[in-house]
């Protein structure tokens, strides 16, 4: 295989970021990539979502909880000069397998060329639940996942309150699981100790995929919704400023403080 310089020992590996899935929602680069690798790895389940576009390639499909795995592969493979992809939902950057891989390379003492390795952006569940619900991160706002696996709870916790008390929107990625339901009640008594009862909150689960699901409810309400609630559902919880209307969740952006927004039609 060819690398990006041209020296045919040089492998490349995309960490590429396939958005919800489907391929209408992928960046031309990613599939560019994709189509250009002769292996591709990831999550069982991404790969199932793209298996169309697989079609000659040497595929690996892990199961979940073999993060290190996936990366050592796609970093063995490319280092023997194949052109991998190893492939994350949304963008790989954010809660994906970038990070993953860079320590990775960094404990190997990588040289920083060899493989060549690109991060390929992709649509974020956070950027396609917030365009599915209307506009709700028109202002500044905070990212926390629940999950507890690798990071202490009593660290998010001062995560969330900091969030709560800074006036942030804040979105949730991984609620809750069959095992760990007390983190999205204990962020809600959080987030109540700041906020109305009646802030508005989105529940959206598999965002642009065939199981989508939308719930617009409040922050008293939230957790009445336990079957739209799971790894699966990214939540979205305003702030002072958002409202809802005509099914659709808002968050100004501050114009009407400057500006006339409604002007008369000449």
């Amino acid at each position: 295989m060819v690398g990006s310089n041209g020296n045919s020992s040089i492998g490349r590996l995309y960490i590429v970021g396939i958005g919800p899935g489907y391929e209408e929602h992928m960046t031309f680069r990613a599939k560019q990539c994709i189509m250009d690798s002769n292996i591709v790895i990831g999550y069982e389940t991404y790969i199932d979502l793209i298996r169309h576009m697989l079609d000659g390639k040497e595929v690996y499909a892990y199961a979940m909880t073999q993060e290190v795995d996936r990366a050592n592969h796609a970093i063995d493979l490319a280092s023997k000069g194949n052109i991998v992809s190893l492939v994350s939902s949304g963008d790989p950057g954010i809660y994906g397998m970038a990070g993953l891989v860079y320590e990775v390379l960094a404990e190997r003492d990588w040289d920083g060329m060899n493989p060549y390795v690109e991060v390929v952006p992709g649509v974020s569940a956070l950027n396609a639940c917030a365009a599915l619900v209307g506009s709700p991160l028109m202002a500044d706002f905070a990212v926390v996942s629940m999950s507890d696996l690798l990071v202490p709870w009593d660290i998010i916790v001062k995560r969330v309150e900091a969030a709560a008390q800074g006036d942030f929107v804040i979105v949730i990625y991984n609620p809750q699981s069959k095992k760990r339901v007390h983190q999205l009640r204990d962020t809600r008594d959080i987030l109540l100790k700041y906020r109305s009862a009646r802030t508005p909150v989105a529940i959206v689960k598999s965002a642009y995929r065939d199981s989508q699901s939308i719930v617009l409810t409040d922050l008293e309400h939230m957790l009445e919704y336990q079957d739209h609630l799971g790894m699966l559902s990214t939540i979205i919880i305003g702030n002072s400023s958002t409202f809802i209307y005509k099914g659709l969740m808002i968050n100004p952006r501050g114009y009407k403080s400057k500006y006339e927004l409604v002007r008369e039609q000449v």
